[in-house]
């Protein structure tokens, strides 16, 4: 595996970011604790550890050997770093990206839990799905068929369904196997069309828009604090945003400051992507000399909104989709059951 493709996990990156910071913190000089850390760590830790051991020996900077491992330290940490080492600000820095990354796993978490009963509700209606199709539908097509009982379209469409999948399985598990692998070369070759496609959904699109913007706060509260330019800044946080709009307003946001004009006037142009709130408190922070504080309070704010918005859409979605669900359960359940009531009112009436 070369440089270049190493990864870290969540909580590995948290564990190397938080104990390099609390050993610079304590005054040990970085070459010494690259060197204790990189003897205990294992696996990629150690490769990357290593790695900066022998760039910093070089005499090389600890931001150019970060930059060596771009799926473990994106443009922005790299950046941070290489501002605060000119600044002599490195061991606060650390600090910073080290609450940056448990923020970013509770929000992750946050995230996989309003997922996962969705899913699992799914998970349970696939499953009882392919039971009646495959286990139930085929004993009772077969009584059906023998006692030649005239069958509604419901009926007729389900043992259709079952008899494709009992006696088509390879076909089936083979244009399975091909819609998958269409739907992953959609997303890679034209993913810009499909996220725009989901962004623009009634409920996800203003969740997708407050999770651009926390993350746009909070990076560029972090470049700011490191010592990075503002307009430096607003250029690497384009890259931390899905939406495509929220991409350009940031872009003229930079503009409009090499302008000569302030932050909060180039939000006040894009009303319909900045809420009024953030346009309030970068404009204060602005008029203090706090903007990097008023951004962090912003990340907050839109972190608690976010939260409160998934709680709300999880809340309404589990009634919604047992609905859902035991509806069309009943409704297999009417056609397999309707036909055999037929059947014994024939016999009844003889």
């Amino acid at each position: 595996m070369t440089l270049k493709r190493i990864t870290l996990s969540s909580s590995e990156l948290l564990n190397l970011v938080s104990n390099l910071s609390t050993m610079l913190s304590a005054g040990i000089p970085i070459l010494s604790a690259i060197h204790s850390l990189g003897e205990e760590a294992r696996g990629n830790t150690k490769k990357i550890l290593t790695e900066i051991s022998a760039d910093l020996l070089k005499g090389k900077h600890l931001f150019e050997s970060l930059a060596k491992f771009p799926y473990v330290f994106d443009t922005i940490t790299v950046n941070m770093v290489r501002a605060s080492e000119q600044s002599g600000t490195l061991d606060i820095i650390l600090k910073d990206m080290k609450e940056q990354i448990k923020n970013d796993i509770i929000f992750n978490r946050k995230i996989r839990s309003a997922l996962t009963y969705p899913f699992l509700v799914l998970l349970v209606f696939v499953a009882v799905l392919l039971l009646i199709l495959v286990v139930v539908m085929p004993k009772i097509a077969t009584v059906f068929t023998q006692l030649k009982v005239k069958l509604p379209l419901p009926t007729k469409i389900l043992i259709f369904a079952s008899n494709v999948l009992t006696h088509q399985t390879i076909f089936v598990i083979a244009g399975l196997m091909v819609l998958g692998v269409g739907a992953f070369l959609l997303y890679r070759f034209q993913k810009k069309r499909v996220l725009s496609f989901f962004y623009k959904l009634p409920l996800i699109s203003p969740l997708i828009r407050d999770i651009d913007l926390m993350h746009f706060t909070r990076s560029l509260h972090l470049l700011l604090n490191s010592g990075t330019s503002i307009t430096t800044a607003l250029e690497l946080t384009e890259s931390v945003v899905q939406r495509p709009d929220v991409a350009r307003a940031i872009a003229h946001a930079k503009q409009t400051i090499l302008t000569g004009k302030t932050l909060s006037s180039s939000f006040k142009m894009h009303k319909k992507i900045f809420p009024g709130t953030l346009i309030e408190l970068t404009q204060a922070g602005e008029k203090t000399g706090s903007l990097a504080k008023s951004l962090e309070d912003i990340s907050e704010y839109l972190d608690y909104r976010i939260t409160d918005t998934l709680a709300v859409l999880t809340a309404l979605l589990e009634p919604i989709m047992l609905v859902v669900v035991a509806v069309m359960v009943g409704s297999m359940m009417v056609a397999i059951i309707g036909p055999i009531y037929g059947l014994i009112g024939q016999i009844g009436a003889h």
